[in-house]
């Protein structure tokens, strides 16, 4: 698992639109990244539209939201636009992201076991280094304790 202090691990996906974003575009600004296992599930939902109500606050302090799952373009596209969510979402269905940042992991549902992104959220600092991990946050409270530690 990747610690405080550490680089964040450089990627390129396709947003919604099919654009190329790297993390190092980012350079100069702290970066909220949060993988989340499915669009349009109830939890994945209600964590995008805490992200999107407190989307504004972000970008006041100068820093940008980005959401990766691996589902496609075209998920997140309808993703992005049923909910008016302002913030990018990254496509990674090769998992590149994904393992790149430990949150593919086995994962136990009903007594099944199954492998799957356990919702985890970085927070970037201006350098691309980590500056804070939250393990299994709760979707409904996760955008909020961002802002917090911000603060």
């Amino acid at each position: 698992m990747l610690e405080i202090g550490m680089p964040a691990p450089d990627f390129t996906l396709a947003d919604k639109n099919g654009n190329a974003v790297s993390l190092q575009d980012f350079r100069g600004k702290k970066v909220v990244l949060y993988f989340y296992p499915k669009d349009n599930t109830p939890g994945c939902t209600r964590q995008a539209c805490a992200f999107a109500g407190a989307y504004r606050e972000f970008q006041n302090r100068n820093v940008e939201v980005i959401g990766i799952s691996k589902d496609s373009i075209a998920s997140h596209a309808k993703f992005a636009e049923k909910y008016d969510l302002p913030f990018i979402l990254l496509a990674d269905p090769e998992l590149t992201a994904i393992q790149a940042y430990g949150v593919w992991q086995e994962k136990k549902l009903y007594g099944k076991v199954s492998m799957g992104v356990v919702r985890t959220t970085f927070l970037i600092d201006e350098e691309g280094r980590i500056e804070k991990v939250m393990p299994k946050v709760k979707p409904d409270t996760n955008a909020a304790e961002i802002l917090a530690a911000l603060a």
